[in-house]
């Protein structure tokens, strides 16, 4: 059995992707004529019709359907061992530069940092802090490769995968009145001292808050402002008030005398979402966003119904 070239594989994958032979074209460089030509080749070589034709569109047969599942593994093994191959020669290592708040989940950037790519063996990851809405401006700017943020509106510049969204978390100290409930409303924040997050740490989201409670006519007695959930522990505890922080942040104090409770309020709720420049070309850069959406995706969900109230 002579097996087939990778090019024309490669074609055919990109045609079940597509099931369109101009569209295909496009993204192979190539004429419709020769995507046609190639296609033909393949299905003559291994003796079994892969596509049904109707003018432009493709539609796989059941044979091609395995085929092609069991073609992705040939061409991304072959992919793997020339690159692999050159790594060891160069003795090259690629650097991710990556971004993350610190009131990001500590578990989230754990399994960022664990991420391992067949075809990029030799990449290391290099970890950058910084506020949120820093963080998507050096996106943009290039000076970050990629970075999970928090709470930052959508950008034209930036392509963003949603990875989670979470509640705020109310903190107060264990005896405060809302400590008997699962969890808390806004309108029961009516008249009480508030700490929030400074604005120039995150002015959308502060500018959100004020909004929300604003049209529910829920107003404060004061507003104090922090930068460090440690210093919000020292506000809660010194003036018996109610601070909002997202999850990670709030588990952090949640300890010696202060208690949190998720904030029920739909239209305030943290997104997080892994972001990288919209016109990025980079293809470990797109593996990785690939690989690190499946993972985030999968331990925020299963993270999200597990976490249990401190009393």
């Amino acid at each position: 059995m002579v097996l087939p070239d990778i090019s024309l594989l490669q074609a055919a994958i990109v045609l079940a992707e597509e099931l369109h032979f101009g569209r295909a074209a496009d993204r192979l460089n190539m004429s419709q004529p020769t995507l046609s030509k190639q296609i033909f080749r393949l299905e003559r070589s291994v003796g079994l019709r892969l596509f049904e034709h109707q003018h432009q569109a493709a539609e796989l047969t059941p044979a091609g359907e395995v085929f092609l599942a069991e073609a992705r593994e040939v061409v991304f093994h072959a992919e793997r061992a020339i690159l692999s191959a050159r790594a060891v020669i160069d003795g090259s290592t690629e650097i991710l530069n990556v971004g993350k708040s610190s009131y990001m989940d500590p578990f989230l950037v754990s399994i960022l940092q664990s991420i391992q790519l067949p075809l990029f063996p030799a990449m290391k990851i290099k970890l950058w802090s910084n506020y949120s809405n820093v963080l998507a401006q050096q996106v943009i700017a290039g000076t970050l490769d990629v970075a999970l943020i928090t709470g930052v509106p959508q950008k034209s510049k930036l392509s963003t995968l949603e990875i989670a969204t979470n509640p705020y978390y109310v903190a107060m100290q264990t005896g405060d009145e809302l400590a008997a409930y699962q969890e808390v409303r806004l309108q029961q924040m009516e008249r009480r001292l508030w700490m929030l997050l400074g604005p120039h740490i995150n002015a959308y989201l502060y500018d959100q808050i004020q909004t929300v409670a604003a049209d529910k006519e829920v107003y404060p007695t004061d507003i104090y402002h922090f930068t460090s959930p440690e210093e919000a522990s020292g506000l809660v505890r010194e003036h018996h008030g109610l601070t909002l922080l997202p999850r990670a942040a709030a588990w952090r104090i949640a300890r010696d005398g202060i208690t949190i409770r998720p904030l029920a309020e739909d239209r305030l709720r943290l997104v997080t979402s892994l972001a990288v420049r919209a016109d990025s070309k980079s293809r470990l850069l797109n593996e990785f966003v690939k690989a690190a959406g499946r993972k985030l995706s999968e331990v925020a969900q299963r993270r999200q119904s597990r976490l249990p109230l401190t009393g």
